[in-house]
């Protein structure tokens, strides 16, 4: 889609395939709510197409995807501590000029779980991948109440890289907090992720233990894109008391659905996730543009549903 000069327009910026119902979605809302926003998507083929598109500034509000997501953070002039500890915003948004970056990925899983029953107190957690989604959904899920969150890659030695970069960030974040008198809260939650949640990493082919304890499976890796795509584990650990949920949605029944669904697991694909990151990217454009909004969070999110046509 091409841009205009008109800064009321917001965009899903990077490759957005998987996102073609986020028009629908957010203009349902701002259409509910009475605003001239215009939500559209902006498919840059390349990093200098995506930095040179941010640089403009010709929007109110930018949704990030793969492979954008550290690169909006690094064009970012302030930073969420969302975007900090993944290392990646998927919204980057204009306050006086500035490019402020978050990251909802976690929040929008968190959100979409819940809506179904899930509950995160004392659950253990299995996330796969080790990008910026995966992390953003590690803490969101550490934050909502998991008591132990593990982090697999195909790699060991990499998901041991990244979930420690990740607790060094906490543990930064935790003293930036422990200096300001009006951080209470903040202090308080890194305090209770660094002491009473167990985070642990592993590979995918050592991880029995580990897939087969877990409550939830999220599988937060581009695997589920392409139809013919396998499970980036061994789906023989899965079993009918488990919940699973596939980040990305609208590419067809994949290996690890099927093998879900086979065995009674409850399975989730990344519909409610999409929209729970909405209601998140929603409140932000609010609030720093100082846009009254009564409605709840769940109302937010059954508008969006709504207007995305999806069964929620």
């Amino acid at each position: 889609m091409s841009t205009t000069d008109c800064p009321q327009n917001l965009f899903v910026l990077g490759h957005p395939v998987g996102h073609s119902k986020s028009p629908a979605l957010h203009n349902a809302l701002y259409r509910a709510m009475g605003l001239s926003w215009e939500y559209g998507l902006a498919d840059l083929p390349t990093k200098a197409d995506a930095q040179e598109f941010l640089a403009a500034r010709r929007f109110l509000g930018v949704n990030v995807t793969m492979p954008y997501k550290p690169v909006a953070l690094a064009e970012a002039d302030a930073k969420a501590s969302s975007a900090k500890l993944a290392l990646g915003a998927n919204v980057l948004a204009v306050k006086d000029g500035r490019l402020v970056a978050y990251n909802t990925d976690g929040h929008g899983c968190v959100m979409a779980l819940e809506r179904t029953g899930f509950r995160f107190e004392g659950a253990s957690v299995v996330v796969c991948g080790t990008g910026p989604t995966s992390l953003s959904i590690l803490h969101a899920c550490a934050v909502a109440g998991a008591q132990d969150v593990v982090l697999l890659s195909r790699s060991k030695e990499r998901a041991q890289s990244e979930l420690q970069g990740y607790a060094d960030r906490l543990e930064h974040l935790a003293r930036a907090a422990s200096a300001l008198p009006t951080a209470a809260l903040g202090r308080e939650r890194y305090a209770h992720l660094l002491k009473d949640v167990r985070f642990r990493f592993g590979a995918y082919d050592t991880s029995r233990q580990a897939l087969e304890g877990a409550d939830l499976i999220v599988n937060a890796t581009p695997l589920g894109m392409g139809e013919d795509d396998p499970a980036p584990f061994d789906t023989a650990f899965l079993h009918g008391d488990q919940t699973v949920l596939q980040a990305v949605y609208g590419h067809g029944t994949s290996a690890l659905e099927r093998a879900a669904r086979q065995v009674g697991a409850a399975f989730f694909d990344g519909r409610g996730m999409l929209v729970g990151q909405a209601v998140a990217t929603a409140r932000i454009l609010f609030d720093l543009n100082e846009v009254p909004c009564d409605l709840s969070d769940a109302q937010i999110f059954d508008i969006m549903a709504q207007g995305a046509g999806f069964d929620l």
